[in-house]
This record gives structure tokens, C-alpha cells and sequence, in this order.
């Protein structure tokens, strides 16, 4: 070996054994990850305001469903499902619960059929779309308890605008009762205001689904002959199914839990009477507590097992 390989080889070796002698030295724990609390510290005041609102009242309807809890009739007492036993026997409660029936069926079905409808008619950009989508927004942001009030003033039997209307086109010879007589008008006219009300948003959750579904797709079905209604039946419906499933979840939520409206429109009468309606009654008229906490957790299992069903039935993750 001559003697430049043999320096070149020395100078190569105090090079690695001096970067080896340099190298920083691993510190103990530094493997270890960092235990950081501010996320702990962001999210406990949402948690805390979720146990407090939500879930404590949730477990204190779970126990009292239970009790007799009467104010005017004291002590509270044990009684099994004595309470839902005494509200399965009550005609008032089960008459409710054929009205919230019919308000659930009309009110999925119309709400997410003009939702669909309406989505498809704003999927494609013109000129003043974005106005009329904020136009579109404003029945779904009013109260329940203002819209109740407009509408009155539509459907009143006296001095309403649908009559005055009807009568001006000779169409009747004396003004109408729309609310309170006939029970199928009665829930028909409340649940009219209602499908108003949550159309909006059925329609805003369908177009977002709407935005999603690619233009190639489209040009694709075009090119195979597909026309406007099949495209629709074939590409849109099948793509929009999340969007679709979301809104009729929510309008379940709504119809199952609707008071404002039927209160408002008709007071207290039997002919239209949601089961939400009867929790008022029976809890703060009657002063039975334990029945109202009965009747609620009912509606609440009821809202659960409904809106699981449609999920399981409507929804299908999108792949492209």
C-alpha cells in the first residue's frame, strides 16, 4: 500500500472517530412525547357546558320517568312504569301521538321532496342565485313562535288572507275554519307552516351534497345517451344520498319535537296536539311531573330509533 492510501485512510478514520466524539448525546426522555394541556384546557368549557345542559337533564328524565313526582301530592315515591302505563291509558296522549304521526310522514316526505327539488334547480350557477339562496334561508332562521303568528293571519277564520282571497275569487260563499274542527285540515294547515319552516335547510343539505357530485360525471351520462330525467335517477339521487339522509334526519327531529307552531295556530285543542305539546300540558297544567318526564324520555327513544332507521335505509357513503 503506498503511502498517500495509507494517510488518506488515517485522516478518514480521526475524521469518523472525531464526528462520532461530536455527535450530540441522547438526552433521557427525549423519545418521550410532551404531555400538552391546552387542548384539555380549549375543549373542557364545551364539555362542561354539554354535561350541564344536556346530559345531566337527560339523566334526571332518565330517573324521574320512574318516580311519581307530583308537587301536590307529595312524596316522591317509586312506581316502576306506573307512569308510562298511566299515559298509554290516557286518550288525550294517544290521540297526540297519531297527530305527531301524521305530522312525521307529512312533514319528511313534502320537506325532502321540495328539498331535492329545489337543490337540483340551484345546482347550477345564474344570475342571482346567491340572492335567492338568501332569500330562501330567512323562513328557516325565524322562530317557530313568530312564524306561528304570521301565518295566523293567514289561515284566520275572520279577517284571514287565504279567505279573503277565496272570497274575492268567488270560490266561497262564506269564510272558512281551517284550524281546530277537522282534525286532517287542522294537522294538513299546521304542518304546512312547518314544511316552510324546514325546507330550507332540507334544500341547503341536498345542495351541498349537489356540489360535491363531479361535472365529468354528467358529461359521461350524456355521452352514453342518458337523458336529463335519467341522469337524475341514475347520478344525482344515488350521489346525493347523504345530503338527503342528513335533511330527513332533521326534519324527523323537528316534526317528532314540533310545538311552537301547533301552539301557536290552535292552543291546546285535541284536534291537532303534538305528544310535545301534551309534555307541556301534563307537566306544568297538570303538575305531574313523573308522567312528563315518561312522556319525553318516550319521545326521545322515539327520535333515536326513527333517525337511525332512515340512516341505516337512506345513507350510502359516496365513492367515486
Amino acid at each position: 500500500m503506498s503511502a498517500g492510501t495509507s494517510t488518506t485512510s488515517g485522516a478518514t478514520r480521526i475524521a469518523r472517530r472525531n464526528g462520532r466524539a461530536n455527535a450530540p448525546r441522547p438526552t433521557p426522555g427525549r423519545g418521550r412525547r410532551r404531555f400538552d394541556l391546552l387542548p384539555y384546557a380549549l375543549v373542557t368549557p364545551l364539555a362542561l357546558f354539554i354535561v350541564v345542559l344536556a346530559l345531566v337533564p337527560a339523566a334526571i328524565t332518565l330517573v324521574e320517568a320512574f318516580f311519581k313526582a307530583q308537587p301536590l301530592d307529595p312524596p316522591n315515591s317509586f312506581v316502576g312504569l306506573g307512569n308510562f302505563v298511566k299515559l298509554f291509558q290516557d286518550d288525550t296522549i294517544v290521540s297526540s301521538v297519531v297527530n305527531t304521526a301524521y305530522y312525521v310522514v307529512i312533514g319528511v316526505v313534502v320537506s325532502t321532496v321540495l328539498g331535492i327539488v329545489m337543490a337540483v334547480t340551484l345546482q347550477k350557477p345564474f344570475v342571482g342565485r346567491s340572492v335567492l339562496i338568501a332569500v330562501l334561508i330567512l323562513p328557516w332562521a325565524l322562530p317557530g313562535v313568530v312564524e306561528g303568528i304570521v301565518w295566523s293571519g293567514i289561515w284566520d277564520s275572520n279577517t284571514g288572507l287565504l279567505n279573503s282571497v277565496l272570497s274575492s275569487l268567488h270560490l266561497i260563499d262564506h269564510y272558512q275554519v281551517f284550524l281546530g274542527q277537522n282534525r286532517f285540515v287542522t294537522i294538513l294547515v299546521i304542518e304546512i307552516v312547518q314544511v316552510w319552516q324546514m325546507t330550507p335547510l332540507s334544500t341547503l343539505l341536498v345542495l351541498a351534497a349537489l356540489q360535491n357530485i363531479p361535472g365529468e360525471l354528467y358529461e359521461a351520462a350524456s355521452i352514453d345517451g342518458a337523458t336529463g330525467w335519467k341522469s337524475f335517477l341514475q347520478v344525482t339521487l344515488p350521489l346525493a344520498r347523504p345530503g338527503i339522509a342528513i335533511a330527513m334526519v332533521q326534519a324527523i327531529i323537528a316534526t317528532l319535537n314540533v310545538f311552537d307552531q301547533p301552539y301557536v295556530l290552535n292552543g291546546a285543542a285535541s284536534t291537532g296536539a303534538s305528544v310535545t305539546e301534551q309534555t307541556y300540558f301534563v307537566s306544568f297544567q297538570n303538575l305531574d311531573f313523573g308522567e312528563g318526564y315518561a312522556l319525553s324520555l318516550l319521545i326521545t327513544i322515539a327520535t333515536v330509533v326513527v333517525s337511525l332507521a332512515v340512516v341505516r335505509l337512506v345513507y350510502k357513503p359516496v365513492e367515486f
